[in-house]
């Protein structure tokens, strides 16, 4: 089914289309925010958004082709995203480009970095990556309690196999309740 279904562009599209807005919902989550201390700020709901695609292109790397086609265009549908947030935000031509090449190098030195902690089981390595990459802040509790959500997403998606993923969508896990969670407001879309 998934070859005749990729040779099919609009089919193609809208499939890719669904897959990213689907990830962007869960990274737009409120508990992620209230429960999870995942700042609810621009850079806040980048590094959640990155962190869910992280973990889906992490799940299309371990699949068989086609998946590999999709993990570019959902990468190239998540940057194309972004470069038109910061055109919405009033960032110019000039500055949009330099911006994006940022954002590139981030987003893949952090795929690297949670990618070989998760590879590796190492725990206390992936919870000090999100602290110092999403949290922006070394708060031991709350890095914990969003490694652990991370390491629960990743296995989550790792029972689904090209077909789940786009038909069904990504399964992430439930954010956990923390005890220190406080009301930081919802997030807002990005």
């Amino acid at each position: 089914m998934i070859g005749r279904f990729f040779r099919r562009a609009q089919e193609r599209r809208r499939a890719i289309r669904t897959l990213h807005q689907r990830i962007g919902e869960a990274a737009r989550r409120p508990d992620l925010y209230e429960a999870m201390g995942v700042p609810d700020t621009v850079e806040g709901r980048f590094e959640a958004l990155s962190l869910h695609v992280i973990l889906v292109l992490r799940r299309l790397g371990h699949l068989p082709p086609p998946a590999d086609e999709v993990a570019q265009e959902l990468i190239d549908s998540v940057f194309v995203q972004l470069d038109e947030s910061l055109r919405e935000l009033g960032v110019g031509d000039m500055g949009v480009s330099k911006r994006i090449k940022k954002l590139g190098a981030s987003f893949y030195a952090r795929a690297g970095a949670y990618g070989t902690a998760l590879d590796a089981g190492d725990a206390p390595g992936l919870a000090a990556a999100l602290a110092r990459n999403v949290l922006a802040r070394d708060e031991a509790e709350a890095a914990d309690a969003l490694a652990g959500y991370v390491r629960t997403s990743a296995d989550a998606l790792g029972s689904q196999d090209l077909d789940a993923l786009l038909a069904q969508g990504p399964r992430f896990a439930a954010p956990f309740a923390a005890p220190f969670a406080t009301h930081r407001g919802t997030p807002q879309e990005a």
